[in-house]
């Protein structure tokens, strides 16, 4: 596989690992797994039904993920816990919430960052344009929950701003970084919650997810482990029969129980990312997403991208160019009206031109 923006060794190693036989510019949806991974899983599963389960490994090869996801994210592991889905984490951030307290969304936001707090009818929610989320932060704000990276169209929120207007409030700030993590310099430990599904740009199965929960956060009880189970425990295998008798001293006092086989191979797809690098990701995928962009303007049928400088490209009127690029060996999506690509370690040069002359027939 040509790697258009890596240096040698970085090629070799991603030839290695993936050889996707379509085009595929979907990653936003789900990531390709890296062969390692699928590797991982097979392993696990024949294990699992021959007899030959090793728990202790299992957890110890999740705790090795939780590690790498603290360095991809800029955060340490006692901040990590581990999980299966953002709206559960969400739904537990949620759940602290005083009565009356104020949320602030962004306009059009993923559900799984907003659906959680109109459950409860004592919260009040309040929308926001995305450019305009820091303005909207007042006295009367609790907490801003947004998505560092858009999922509809790729747009970046202004994490800094949001950040400094929360602060000066008063208010928290819980960011999904679903769409971020992997190619986005994000920063964990500048927010209060962080949450993360791994399917996506991390490369890991879907069943691995991840929330960040501040020093600040831990010390003052503000999130508490209300589904802890035994892996909640300072000593979980001492302590799997009745009350915990002692949380954690740090994040994993949050952790629900691992999906084992999704982090066998979570680890896996998680130090491949490390090894290739989160900034030399980000700079192969941006300089590809800039190249779909002006080749998009230049096509001359009046389409332009949503602006910006993401992974993510989204051209609104083009959604019904899916089906077309499809039969041509294409995978891209269709949302919120627009047509979204999405570029990764895996793309080239050679895609988007390949993208491009589809979608100048079109």
């Amino acid at each position: 596989m040509e790697a258009s923006f890596f240096d040698s060794d970085a090629a070799a190693l991603l030839a290695a690992e993936f050889d996707p036989r379509p085009t595929y510019l979907n990653t936003a949806s789900h990531g390709l797994f890296p062969s390692r991974t699928a590797d991982a899983v097979r392993e696990g599963v024949t294990d699992m039904a021959t007899g030959r389960i090793d728990m202790p490994r299992y957890f110890a090869v999740a705790d090795e993920a939780r590690a790498s996801y603290a360095r991809l994210a800029g955060t340490t592991p006692d901040r990590v816990a581990l999980g299966s889905a953002v709206s559960t984490y969400v739904g537990l951030i949620a759940a602290s919430l005083p009565g009356g307290a104020e949320v602030l969304v962004a306009d059009g936001d993923f559900s799984s960052v907003v659906n959680p707090f109109t459950v409860r009818d004592d919260l009040k929610l309040r929308t926001a344009p995305l450019a305009g989320l820091a303005e909207a932060v007042d006295s009367s704000t609790a907490l801003v929950a947004v998505s560092a990276v858009q999922s509809a169209d790729g747009r970046i929120a202004d994490l800094a701003a949001i950040r400094e207007a929360a602060g000066s409030a008063g208010a928290r700030t819980l960011i999904d970084a679903t769409q971020a993590v992997g190619w986005f310099p994000l920063r964990a430990d500048e927010h209060d919650y962080v949450v993360s599904a791994a399917y996506k740009w991390l490369l890991c199965p879907r069943g691995a997810s991840f929330l960040t929960v501040s020093e600040e956060v831990q010390e003052s009880r503000a999130l508490l482990p209300q589904h802890a189970g035994w892996v909640a425990g300072a000593r979980p295998w001492e302590n799997t029969y009745g009350p915990v008798r002692q949380y954690a001293p740090d994040a994993r006092r949050y952790d629900e129980s691992p999906a084992l086989l999704s982090y066998l191979g979570a680890a896996r797809s998680l130090a491949l990312v490390e090894r290739v690098g989160r900034d030399a990701i980000g700079a192969h995928d941006r300089a590809l997403a800039r190249r779909f962009r002006a080749g998009v303007a230049g096509i001359g049928a009046g389409y332009e991208a949503v602006p910006g400088d993401s992974a993510i490209a989204a051209v609104p009127g083009l959604g019904g160019a899916a089906e077309r690029l499809a039969e041509a060996g294409i995978v891209a999506s269709v949302r919120d009206g627009n047509l979204r690509v999405a570029f990764h370690l895996y793309n080239t040069e050679a895609d988007v031109d390949r993208l491009l002359n589809v979608l100048a027939d079109v």
